[in-house]
């Protein structure tokens, strides 16, 4: 059997000793394409640890310029083979050409990874702190290790291990990254990795500084992420697979940085309910069904009070629910997930409203599912009613009054997002201030009167929250430069001599821009 071939140590090769093979299958016909990919065994990661390693070593002494320029390389290679990732990317995912993966997703990517380049470039992501009275200085600085990045299978671009926000930042920060392609898209992931090497050798960077495998064997994944030799390890996926990965590299005290399960839970205020009703029913299926309810921050939850305006809000929302034909989802592994979790949803009290079933149609297609329960359940057994059906699936909460609704914030569990709606006229500020405070600590990112499907690039996002939704509460995986925080380490330097130190703790500011902490003022200036 022919294998496609591995990127490893400046080489594409063919994988040493596989212990499998694997292709992947279109979502949108069931078939399964002609490519086959090696499963990856201990010599194939034994190496890709080692080269990482010395990479690592060799990226200290590589100018941060051809790191940026190495980002912005890439970018222009990627536009220049949009066509051909646009096409993989449609095989593999079933994701629409347009405008999903051209005008949205790809554009995306090579912003995120220009912002990357500019982002090194400038230095100040490096938080240079200076104590003139103590001559002691600290910034921040990479890793002693390679960045293993784990991508999902709903971003084959965005998050794709090896192009994603994960790649960028870890790259930015000046680590060498180990990618392990999602199973879903290894051919969008090979067409990635083959730029990404092109890019690396016009650079001049260390030949390991982007290494690629297709899968491993689940106790290589844990040797992934533990071994000694790693500086982090970055995993967006579910909840279960990541929990294995953060224990294994917890015993071995590495980082890792997990996006895991997220519910996203949005309040609607009664005075919004009976303003504008059929408008938020139309953007609640809206943002549920967006990519077939495949978004981390697909809001999975929805929370509202008794009244009549309620009861129509809900029967408009049921039947958009049941009229609109589901998406396609990304494998059938996804379509009994979102059937398990049903099932697991409607054991726990909830009442099944719309869908609820598999549809025997072209593709892996799920019916849209609503479901409903009232507030006391949903107290008395929050854990499973907040399980996450990865689809176009919701929950509708519904409450006595504003006293119960904030009882429900109480024990929601760590989320990506959490949004309010509320009247537009202010007569729902009172409960608005008390339900707000118990769901800000519930979040990472708080939103009024929008749909939480949509994650802007820009440096104050916040794409993380408190755990099941990421394994660390004080960390994004969006938003440039703080996204790079996640892989560097905070180097301290004690006296030592002016000669001695990286250009960014000297007296004189190494690009006159760079912004530096200099006797507790942000300034820009010389010491």
């Amino acid at each position: 059997m022919v294998y496609q071939k591995v990127l490893i140590a400046g080489q594409w090769r063919d994988s040493k000793y596989p212990v499998g093979g694997f292709n992947a299958v279109n979502p949108a016909t069931k078939q399964a394409l002609a490519e086959v990919y090696p499963v990856s065994g201990e010599d194939d990661v034994n190496e890709l640890i080692a080269a990482g390693k010395r990479a690592a070593v060799e990226l200290r002494n590589v100018p941060v310029e051809r790191i940026s320029r190495f980002l912005e390389l890439f970018a222009e290679k990627i536009e220049a083979h949009t066509a051909a990732l646009v096409d993989i990317a449609n095989l593999e995912t079933g994701l629409p050409k347009e405008p999903r993966l051209r005008n949205g997703e790809l554009p995306r990517t090579t912003d995120q990874l220009r912002k990357a380049a500019k982002a090194a470039r400038e230095l100040s992501w490096r938080n240079a702190t200076i104590e003139t009275a103590v001559n002691i200085r600290s910034m921040m600085g990479p890793l002693d290790g390679p960045i293993s990045v784990f991508g999902p299978n709903n971003f084959p671009f965005a998050f794709n291990s090896v192009a994603g926000g994960d790649f960028a930042a870890a790259i930015a920060a000046g680590n060498p990254v180990i990618a392990k392609a999602n199973t879903g898209h290894p051919g969008t992931t090979l067409v990635f990795a083959r730029l990404a090497f092109e890019a690396v050798k016009e650079a001049q960077l260390p030949p390991g500084t982007v290494q690629m495998i297709y899968r491993t064997p689940p106790e290589l994944g844990l040797k992934l992420v533990s071994h000694p030799q790693i500086g982090a390890s970055a995993f967006t996926g579910s909840k279960s697979a990541g929990l294995r990965l953060k224990a294994a590299a917890d015993k071995a005290g590495k980082p890792i940085y997990l996006e895991m399960s997220s519910v996203n839970p949005v309040f609607i205020l009664p005075g919004a309910v009976e303003e504008r009703s059929d408008e938020l029913a139309a953007e609640m299926f809206g943002s549920c069904a967006l990519g077939a309810g495949q978004f981390c921050t697909n809001p999975g939850l929805i929370i509202v009070q008794k009244s009549e305006w309620t009861e129509q809000f809900i029967d408009t929302l049921a039947g958009a629910f049941d009229r609109n034909r589901p998406g396609i989802l990304l494998g059938s592994k996804g379509l009994d997930s979102v059937g398990n979790a049903v099932e697991v949803l409607q054991s726990a009290g909830a009442r099944l409203i719309a869908g609820g079933r598999k549809v025997e149609d072209e593709g892996y297609r799920f019916a849209n599912t609503l479901l409903r329960v009232d507030a006391q359940t949903f107290i008395a057994n929050p854990h499973e009613l907040q399980t996450e059906a990865f689809g176009t699936v919701s929950l509708i909460v519904v409450a006595d009054d504003i006293r119960q609704m904030t009882e429900v914030a109480s024990v929601v569990e760590g989320n990506l997002t959490g949004c309010i709606y509320s009247n537009t006229q202010g007569k729902d500020d009172e409960d608005y201030a008390v339900l707000e405070p118990e769901l800000r600590t519930k979040v990472g990112r708080l939103l009024n009167d929008k749909v939480p499907t949509g994650v802007a690039v820009v440096s104050s996002m916040n794409h993380g929250g408190p755990y099941p939704a990421t394994g660390h509460p004080g960390f994004t995986a969006v938003g440039l430069p703080a996204s790079m925080l996640r892989f560097a380490a905070l180097y301290c330097y004690d006296n030592v001599r002016p000669s001695r130190l990286p250009v960014e703790l000297q007296d004189k500011n190494p690009t006159g821009t760079m912004w530096r902490l200099i006797d507790g003022e942000w300034t820009q200036k010389d010491v």
